[in-house]
């Protein structure tokens, strides 16, 4: 099986980029391949699948293979933090799960597939995604990319017609439901692509606010839009929602504690009171037409009631436990089904920990109301996903998306947070040159004496003072240390 002629030309320009750019740019390739190129195209080789995004990460990590043999530099900026040690023990205890679940020589192929697209590419954006000028540069190739997108869709909307049918899978006519057309755009689904343009909206607007770039941040902000709107789901435009609501948020930053304990409190309480369970309550949720909250909320409860069924090692009997409950468009649902309940606690732990630095990022720069709203934009894309895996499964080129904001999280937080790994492990930011190039060693701008600077000046650096507190190094942040102190 051989993808179009014009994918496998796109796939091959896209390894030689990814072999001549320096690791800024690097980004562009990545992208166009995983959200312009349809899904689920590649090459059936021998019983096995290389999908188009595979083999181009199979050849990017031999460049980075390189790359770190020659420069000797960590390639993950800031080394191992909480997020990755949770992201990776998530993927191998969903693996294991599935593994055991079904015990053949199949299943050990396909989870060996999974763990391999998801860490390769996680790690992959790690090592893309470095600083603050790495997330600005992402976020306007996201503008770029969701712009095509979104014309594209308007394509399919108004002339009921796909252009990526011609070219894959994908169906050239794009599904119509109680008389709405779901664009669809190179998405396995309409939801998934709506779902990636509403998640990208706090990364535009915050570009926006940032002032810098605000014409793209725009573009970035309509095309989001269109993307939520021509998808005509409901999940899409909850999570669209739930970005704009989070930000709205803001004046009650420093009592978000109470809020989320009030929170809890009230579903409680509903709970109680009401006559089903409170997670019936997505059915009352309709913003379009032909949406299947009911199956939704029936998903929740048969999860609920079947739990001895999967908490070991997940679940086969899934499909038994209602209509159509083989659908199982739910992530937190899905976790559990395949991952059994170390799946399901860890890909928690993943949403948990990438609030939990936001937080206490936040709270570290109190003093510096920009930075303050740099965490709090990025917490709401987190709070979007989170209300999106309500209603959907990643099971496309959408997870990518999803690592990238998991590893700009990571990104923005290292300056203030402090590098989370022994100094042997955190020698300054990755290598950042052409393969060409690898050999020669590079003058890191993080030398010693020299920490990142975080105050409202914001110089780039300055001299380490003995004023930082006790945690000194080269990521020393000032503000910890003044708090440590």
């Amino acid at each position: 099986m051989l993808p179009h002629p014009f994918l496998v030309t796109v796939m091959i320009l896209a390894i030689v980029a990814m072999y001549v750019l320096p690791r800024k740019h690097m980004i562009w390739p990545l992208f166009i391949c995983a959200f312009l190129l349809p899904y689920g195209q590649g090459f059936y080789i021998a019983g096995l699948h290389f999908f188009i995004l595979r083999v181009l990460l199979m050849f990017t990590w031999v460049r980075l293979a390189y790359v770190k043999f020659f420069s000797g530099k960590n390639l993950v900026s800031g080394g191992f933090n909480s997020i990755d040690k949770v992201f990776t023990l998530w993927a191998i205890f969903h693996s294991l799960a599935f593994v055991l679940q079904y015990r053949e020589m199949g299943a050990v192929i396909n989870q060996g597939s999974f763990l391999w697209d998801v860490l390769s590419a996680y790690f992959l954006l790690r090592y893309l995604i470095q600083d603050e000028e790495d997330i600005r540069r992402v976020i306007k190739v996201f503008a770029v990319i969701a712009a095509v997108l979104a014309v594209g869709m308007v394509n399919e909307k108004l002339r009921d017609q796909n252009w990526y049918g011609y070219i894959s899978s994908i169906p050239l006519v794009p599904l119509l439901r109680d008389g709405a057309i779901r664009a669809q755009g190179p998405f396995a689904v309409s939801i998934l692509a709506g779902t990636f343009g509403a998640t990208l909206l706090p990364l535009f607007l915050w570009t926006w606010k940032d002032g810098k770039s605000r014409l793209l941040a725009l573009f970035g902000m309509v095309a989001a839009t269109i993307i939520t709107v021509t998808s005509a789901s409901s999940t899409p435009l909850l999570a669209y929602v739930a970005g704009i609501a989070a930000i709205c948020f803001w004046p009650f930053r420093r009592q978000m504690r109470p809020i989320r304990w009030g929170l809890v409190l009230l579903l409680t309480t509903l709970h109680v009171i009401m006559k089903s369970p409170v997670w019936f309550l997505i059915n009352h949720i309709d913003l379009v037409s032909g949406n299947s909250g009911y199956h939704r909320a029936m998903l929740i409860d048969q999860f609920v009631r079947h739990f001895f069924d999967w908490w070991l090692v997940g679940t086969a009997s899934s499909p038994t436990w209602g209509f159509d409950m083989w659908d199982t468009s739910n992530a937190y649902v899905q976790e559990g089904i395949l991952g059994g309940l170390l799946g399901f606690i860890f890909f928690i732990a993943v949403i948990s920990r990438g609030f939990a630095r936001l937080g206490n990022a936040r709270r570290a720069v109190d003093d510096d109301a920009k930075k303050q709203w740099f965490m709090w934009f990025l917490g709401a894309a987190l709070f979007s996903h989170v209300i999106a895996y309500f209603g959907i499964t990643y099971f496309d080129n959408t997870q990518v998306a999803w690592y990238t904001l998991l590893a700009i999280i990571s990104a923005a937080t290292l300056p203030i947070l402090g590098a989370q790994t022994s100094p042997a492990l955190a020698d300054g930011p990755a290598f950042d040159e052409p393969l060409a190039d690898a050999y020669r060693p590079l003058a890191s701008p993080q030398r010693k004496g020299l920490v990142p600077q975080m105050g409202p000046a914001n110089p780039r650096f300055a001299p380490a003072s003995p004023s930082a507190g006790p945690r000194q190094g080269k990521y020393a942040s000032p503000q910890i240390g003044k708090r440590l102190k």
